[in-house]
């Protein structure tokens, strides 16, 4: 078993030595399994290994103050990695503040890679700080700070600030969903169809899914070629993970061309940070402990829940709702929608479990799957009817 590890790992792979990542490369080639997922290398010399990075896929790879050759940082990034400096100084604030912006996070796109943007520094520096007997209270410290904070600030937007008395539907779904391809464009369908009916559009604050869902947010407002033009200018850049930078930048020209008052909510976590947040959720809650993200997405999606097809993480939502549905009574229960009944039925075989824990408890009546936004949407709002009807003899 010991020669599988370093191809799906339960968490990140540190490499700290030049053997150590020649054994790890060797393994991978070998095992025709040739990629890098989930390394993050610190502080090693490559600057003899180009031909063997050029052999690996590293999408999903962190390189943290390492040497390359003059050509070594544009093979690695030619792939999706990242080369970074963890930098001397914090990148993020530990004091009170109040959530971010995409503008914030992507200061200095424009003329930069996305490796230079705040975002970019900040991941390299919990990534590095994180890694085996690197860390210090001092760092371990300023993260649980700024994740206390940035939770406030969230708690103060959905009660207090933007989306006061705007029920929250979260929207959640997978990282690989591309632009320019039908499910993209269904997924931006539903979060503009969701934010038109009066609710706030909540997601993971991802690319794919989670793109498209708070895109739909923002162009709310917007007709059908309006939305076709869109797409199709998104469709120009559409991987997330290769050409982070290009994808950003797309992103940015989208919203010049088509501004919006619309506001959306992203939950991102720098524990996926190969994964870059979406330029289209206009509040940002961005956390590096994944597990308090969670928690609180979920928990904020007051309205309801849509899943649309995903992964690992996605299933982790999905379950991770239904148990507090599972042990809630009355209204605490929200309604989830899972979107695409054969994706649910037989590739990944949520629904049929998901069925056999309501049976019989108050979430039996509030799960449904369908094939449509239109029939997730209708779903929920047949939920919300319900709850206005059965709300005065409960508080009697």
């Amino acid at each position: 078993m010991s020669h599988v590890w370093p191809y799906l790992p339960a968490r990140a792979v540190n490499i700290t030595s030049l053997v150590e990542f020649d054994r790890l490369a060797a393994e991978a080639l070998v095992s025709h399994h040739a990629h890098g997922k989930g390394w993050r290398v610190h502080r090693v010399d490559l600057r003899e290994r180009d031909t063997v990075l050029k052999s690996l896929d590293l999408s999903e790879a962190l390189f943290i103050d390492c040497q390359f050759s003059a050509q070594g940082q544009q093979i690695v990034q030619a792939t999706g990695g990242l080369c970074m400096s963890s930098g001397a100084q914090l990148p993020f604030e530990t004091g009170a503040r109040g959530l971010y912006t995409a503008e914030e996070l992507y200061s200095g796109i424009w003329t930069q890679t996305y490796q230079q943007v705040p975002d970019a520094k900040i991941y390299a520096y919990s990534q590095q700080h994180a890694a085996a007997n690197a860390d210090s209270d001092h760092s371990a410290l300023a993260r649980t700070l700024h994740d206390h904070h940035i939770g406030q600030a969230l708690v103060s937007a959905v009660y207090e600030g933007t989306f006061k008395d705007t029920p929250i539907i979260g929207v959640m779904g997978g990282h690989a969903m591309n632009r320019g391809t039908t499910q993209y464009a269904q997924a931006l369908e539903l979060g503009r169809m969701i934010t038109r009916a009066g609710y706030a559009v909540a997601t993971g604050g991802g690319p794919g899914a989670m793109e498209a869902a708070n895109a739909g947010a923002w162009l709310a407002d917007y007709g059908a070629d309006d939305i076709a033009t869109a797409l199709q200018m998104l469709a120009e850049a559409p991987d997330a993970i290769h050409h982070r930078t290009g994808w950003a930048r797309t992103a940015l020209m989208v919203k010049e061309r088509f501004p919006s008052r619309r506001q959306s909510l992203g939950v991102p976590t720098w524990f996926y940070g190969h994964e870059p947040p979406n330029l289209f959720a206009t509040q940002i809650a961005k956390f590096f402990t994944n597990s308090i993200r969670e928690a609180i997405l979920l928990e904020q999606s007051n309205g309801g829940l849509v899943v649309l097809p995903g992964a690992a993480g996605t299933v982790q939502e999905i379950f991770q709702d239904a148990c507090e549905n599972y042990y809630a009574t009355g209204a605490r229960v929200v309604p989830m929608v899972l979107v695409g009944r054969d994706y649910w039925r037989n590739d990944l075989p949520a629904w049929p479990l998901l069925q056999a824990l309501a049976k019989e408890r108050v979430m039996e009546q509030k799960i449904a799957l369908v094939d449509t936004a239109e029939e997730a949407l209708a779903f929920i709002q047949s939920m919300e009817t319900l709850r206005r009807r059965t709300r005065p003899a409960k508080d009697n």
